[in-house]
């Protein structure tokens, strides 16, 4: 069987140089290469949800990969296909780099200029090893230890007071009232109201995550807390300041620990981008941007919209908006805001009732609005909509809530990007 070997590099003639050496190796299947991070892992996260006997053997990642770093990037693949070999092609052939290579999860190391020899014989060596794993595991076990993971949802605000994180505890709630295992996180690391909202009394927060090297399991579920709904909450440090510990790297860690263990992840990103709401935002499955329907929060969702595509965050058809507190007289309608953001809208939009909210906002205890509520109603179905809810036998949602029909469910394991 010929071995797949998927390429990563960002420039033009290192892809020619490195896919003319790649077709010359004997059984060797060069795929279609992908030019940058985010494209590398959505390319390998829809070969595992058709059949993890699609993901290749081996993945080469070049040095100039973007715009996550090379090594991040290898952590990352490392983490959520395991069984996928990858090679790190590189100017830098030091033991310092080639530590830090194995480190990240990498299983072999070629130095540029690219030699034949040297090329083929790392890719062999990869390859039997993927082989073997994939053999020892067996068929029934490496869909479980693949860890292609839970869906993660990021939830971002186009300006303060939107209502993002109503809209994000309330996802989180739908998702795991259905019966998926889920996580809900407060990535709004300066001014995070999770707590709050949700009157949680809490010692550890993400912030105690970030200098951890290797996210263990137990490391992580001694820094969620578990709510009386079932959630597990990974809530914003207390102090503010402490915002700062969680690089852009450290949240990708973070995400990637948290997505091997919850099928459903919900970040409420607030409305001040930093480096880690940047970095989740960039690893989203689903990419929502909560947006009122005024002048002002349409300029602001604008604005985030292009700032996200300026970075290579995030493109804006990849980007769903929301429509929180719509009414049918707005002169701001979802189609209108759906041309200026040249975003996708989601179908279900929030109808304004802040009426209903002020009790269970004010308790802090927003998971126990009433399911006759407009706006928990909507917040579920959009849930629905999004894929979050599991559907029984016959069609019907197990999430609780008069729930909007079946329109643009999707299974957790399509992981269509941007909703």
């Amino acid at each position: 069987m010929p071995t797949r070997i998927l390429p990563a590099v960002g420039d033009a003639d290192a892809v020619r140089s490195l896919t003319t050496l790649l077709s010359q190796l004997p059984d060797a299947e060069p795929l279609t290469p992908v030019a940058d991070s985010t494209q590398l892992v959505d390319t390998l996260a829809r070969l595992a949800a058709d059949s993890v006997d699609e993901l290749p053997e081996v993945v080469v990642v070049h040095e100039r990969i973007g715009p996550v770093p090379a090594l991040e990037l290898i952590r990352e693949v490392a983490l959520r296909f395991p069984a996928v070999g990858v090679i790190l092609v590189t100017s830098d052939a030091s033991p310092g780099l080639f530590s830090a290579a194995m480190d990240s999860g990498a299983r072999g190391l070629v130095a540029l200029p690219l030699g034949y020899e040297d090329l083929a014989s790392r890719v062999q060596a990869v390859a039997q090893w993927s082989t073997g794993v994939r053999r020892h595991l067996g068929r029934g076990s490496l869909e479980v230890y693949t860890g292609v993971g839970g869906t993660v949802v990021t939830v971002s605000g186009a300006k303060g007071g939107v209502g993002t994180t109503v809209t994000a505890i309330h996802l989180a709630l739908a998702a795991q009232t259905s019966g998926h295992a889920t996580a809900l996180v407060d990535m709004d690391l300066q001014t995070g109201d999770v707590a709050s909202y949700l009157d949680v009394q809490f010692r550890r927060s993400v912030a105690d995550l970030a200098a951890v090297g290797d996210i263990s399991p137990r490391v992580l579920a001694d820094a969620v807390f578990r709510h009386d709904t079932g959630l597990a909450l990974l809530l914003a440090p207390g102090e503010g300041e402490r915002g700062e510990d969680v690089t852009d790297r450290a949240a990708r860690q973070i995400v990637s620990a948290l997505r091997t263990r919850y099928e459903v992840v919900v970040l409420d990103c607030g409305a001040q981008m930093s480096g880690a709401s940047a970095a989740a935002v960039e690893m989203a499955d689903t990419a929502l941007l909560v947006t009122t329907p005024d002048v002002v929060a349409v300029r602001g969702a604008k604005r985030m919209v292009r700032l996200w595509d300026r970075l290579q965050i995030r493109k804006a058809e990849e980007t769903t908006v929301v429509v929180n507190r719509h009414t049918r007289g707005s002169e701001i309608q979802p189609p209108l805001i759906q041309k200026i953001t040249g975003t996708k809208v989601a179908g279900t939009a929030v109808p304004a009732n802040f009426k209903e909210l002020q009790g269970v906002v004010d308790a802090g205890h927003l998971h126990d609005l009433d399911g006759r509520s407009a706006v928990k109603q909507a917040l579920w179905g959009l849930a629905g909509e999004l894929g979050l809810v599991k559907v029984r036998e016959g069609g019907h949602r197990a999430a609780g809530g008069r729930l909007r029909g079946d329109r643009g469910a999707v299974s957790l394991r399509r992981r269509s990007k941007g909703g």
